[in-house]
Formats: structure tokens, sequence, C-alpha cells
């Protein structure tokens, strides 16, 4: 059960980093001011580096935790696929 929802939480987090980078690069087709455009990419930029940590401590933990023998670590697997 634990394992079921790390998981559902690891893709919907990616498919929420998907859809935030869609709809800041269409917003940032429609904007004209240039301090928008630069709060889009910051946006952007912000939304990349929280996937990217939650596509990395994930397995990471499985792993790590996995070898020092962490309890939680044995019946949950964070990768979503």
């Amino acid at each position: 059960m634990i394992e079921g929802f790390f998981q559902i939480t690891t893709a919907l987090g990616i498919i929420g980093l998907v859809v935030v980078w869609q709809a800041d690069s269409l917003a940032e087709v429609f904007t004209m001011s240039h301090d928008q455009k630069k709060s889009l990419k910051r946006h952007k930029r912000s939304a990349l580096k929280s996937g990217l940590i939650l596509s990395i401590l994930g397995p990471l933990y499985t792993v790590a935790g996995g070898m020092m023998g962490l309890p939680l670590a044995q019946c949950v697997d964070l990768a979503p696929w």
C-alpha cells in the first residue's frame, strides 16, 4: 500500500512538471512584457528543479535505504516505472 502511494505521487509529480512546463511555455508565447517572460522562465526553472529532485531522490532513497538497511526502503519502491 505504501509502495503504491509513493509510486502514484512520484508519477503525478512528473506529470505535473510536464503540465506546468507546457503551460508556462504557452503563456510565454502570449506575453509581451519582458518582465513577465523573465518571471515565466524563472518559474519553469523552479519547476524543473523540483521535478529533478523528485525523480532523483525517490529511486536514490530506495537504493541507498536498502543498502543501509532502513526499514521503509525494503517495502517501498519509489521509482514509478
